[in-house]
């Protein structure tokens, strides 16, 4: 059978959609057709979820019983607590999140996909218990004991407190929240697709969501954002960038946090996201990785113009979680804890007319080898 391959599977529909959409030429991001822009503008984290993983903006009464539900079922079983406490302190907090969500569908049942109701409360879980998973791993690998949630407070504030036992300020809870958002769905990527294979064997949900959390782990992927922090501590300074730019260029080494496989453009997301450090700094005191990344984005932007490579997502956020005190391990699994609605929103679509992924390859081996006996070889 011929085949044309295409390496990456780069711009071969592996499904339809009505999630997401993206114009990588105008550099625009809908959700369910509404812009991110506008939903960072005007809703919650929260919302968005709902909007994402139901198809459509919650009535009041539906937004009431939706974030209820979420509150309520984000504590997590002491026995998840327990297996935390066994894995290396050393360990990345991504494996850390990867085995504690594929542990949750033991406490849980979700196997039977094709109930409804189940998948309903299934969605509620994940979403409402990663954040807690995360905020414990955090401190148990210091040694201290995971702060228990608190139902008084928001999807973004609990979070904040269940990190450091204090509420945060207002204003981090917002534009945390507006991260969330930015980082909730973005079509057929790498962690996306891995969802999509697993949630076509019928696994359960907690399952789909943990091969997503291993492909997000990459430092093509998710990973990117640390790697953004690192190379601005690098470099140190902005007088310094150009050069570092330029050192990386002429290696023909990538440039972290700028070029993306759909955008021509500058990435929508980083420009929100680098709208949102104005406002942090302007109320919290500048960061010198903000100064760092100016100058690099300038510098990119002559040594690289006309070839479509600009900043991405990734570029900015991890200068917001790095201000905010959030160690840089942590920025992948923030990443998870807001994506984890759009994979869901992917799974639940799956669901509704699921073919088995099965891909064909292109065979390039040899054919009637013949086998050679140990003594002979």
């Amino acid at each position: 059978m011929p085949h044309d391959f295409m390496p990456g599977l780069a711009g071969v529909p592996a499904a339809t959609s009505s999630i997401s959409d993206v114009d990588g030429q105008r550099g625009i991001l809908e959700y369910r057709g509404i812009r991110v822009e506008e939903l960072c503008a005007k809703s919650s984290y929260l919302e968005t979820a709902y909007l994402l993983l139901f198809g459509h903006l919650p009535t009041a009464s539906e937004y009431q019983r939706w974030t209820n539900d979420v509150t309520h079922h984000r504590r997590i079983k002491f026995r998840i607590i327990d297996l935390m406490k066994c894995l290396p302190e050393q360990g990345h907090a991504m494996d850390a999140l990867q085995a504690a969500v594929a542990a949750l569908g033991m406490f849980y049942p979700g196997r039977n996909v094709k109930d409804v109701e189940n998948n309903y409360w299934s969605a509620v879980r994940l979403v409402a218990k990663l954040p807690t998973i995360v905020a414990a791993w955090a401190r148990l690998r210091y040694g201290d004991a995971p702060i228990p949630p608190r139902d008084d407070l928001g999807f973004s504030e609990n979070f904040f407190y269940m990190l450091t036992e204090s509420a945060p300020h207002p204003l981090w809870a917002e534009i945390f929240d507006d991260c969330l958002i930015l980082h909730a769905e973005h079509t057929m990527n790498a962690s996306t697709f891995t969802g999509l294979v697993t949630a076509s064997t019928l696994a359960d949900p907690y399952t789909v969501v943990a091969s997503s959390i291993g492909a997000l782990k990459g430092p093509l992927h998710g990973g990117a954002n640390e790697e953004v922090v690192v190379m601005l501590k690098e470099i140190g300074t902005a007088d310094r960038a150009r050069s570092y730019v330029e050192g990386v260029l002429s290696n023909k080494r990538k440039l972290m946090g700028f070029g993306h496989r759909v955008y021509k453009v500058k990435d929508p997301r980083a420009t929100v996201l680098q709208g949102l450090c104005q406002s942090l700094f302007k109320e919290c005191g500048s960061s010198p990785l903000y100064e760092v990344a100016l100058e690099v984005e300038r510098a990119a932007g002559e040594l690289l113009k006309g070839k479509g490579i600009h900043p991405n997502v990734d570029f900015y956020s991890g200068i917001i979680y790095d201000k905010m005190g959030i160690e840089v391990d942590l920025f992948t699994p923030l990443f998870a804890m807001a994506r984890v609605s759009g994979w869901l929103a992917h799974w639940l679509e799956q669901l509704r007319e699921n073919k088995l992924f099965r891909p064909d390859q292109i065979y390039s081996g040899e054919h009637n080898r013949p086998y050679v006996p140990l003594t002979q070889r």
